[in-house]
């Protein structure tokens, strides 16, 4: 899934960088309850709800990679449905855009195993709707600049 955003890579990554927008892009998640002083390092970590109340879930998500501004990648937990590795790739487009291509492969947990139509239906929305996201504050960024 991929989007292009009027906003630098820098621009972009720097939403990214910051761990307390998280639930302000990222579908399903809804309240960041902390955020690793030295995110978005590698091994760094947030800390997060995710789902409805009151069935919503804590959990965290560690940097795995991280080479602003071109490639950010965390292992989400949703634990008991299990954790998902995301990557993000940055690719500098001309007029100071930027192609954002987001990757999600399910990496442990029940959610693994269970792949279908469906889930990857489902998947391919929540990944849309989280880079129509990231697309809206990273240029609300670019404007308050």
């Amino acid at each position: 899934m991929e989007k292009v955003i009027d906003a630098s890579p820098q621009q972009v990554f720097a939403v990214l960088a910051d761990g307390w927008t998280y639930s302000d892009w990222v579908v399903g998640t809804v309240h960041v309850r902390g955020v690793d002083d030295s995110w978005p390092r590698v091994g760094s970590q947030l800390h997060h709800k995710a789902g409805p109340w009151p069935l919503s879930l804590q959990d965290t998500s560690t940097v795995l990679e991280c080479d602003a501004p071109h490639k950010f990648v965390v292992r989400a937990g949703l634990w008991p449905a299990g954790e998902a590795i995301v990557v993000f790739r940055l690719e500098p487009l001309d007029g100071g855009r930027t192609r954002v291509t987001i990757g999600e492969e399910f990496a442990a947990g029940p959610l693994r195993w269970v792949r279908n139509k469906l889930n990857d239906l489902l998947l391919h929305q929540r990944n849309k709707e989280t880079l129509r996201r990231l697309s809206d504050i990273a240029t609300r960024q670019k404007v308050d600049q």
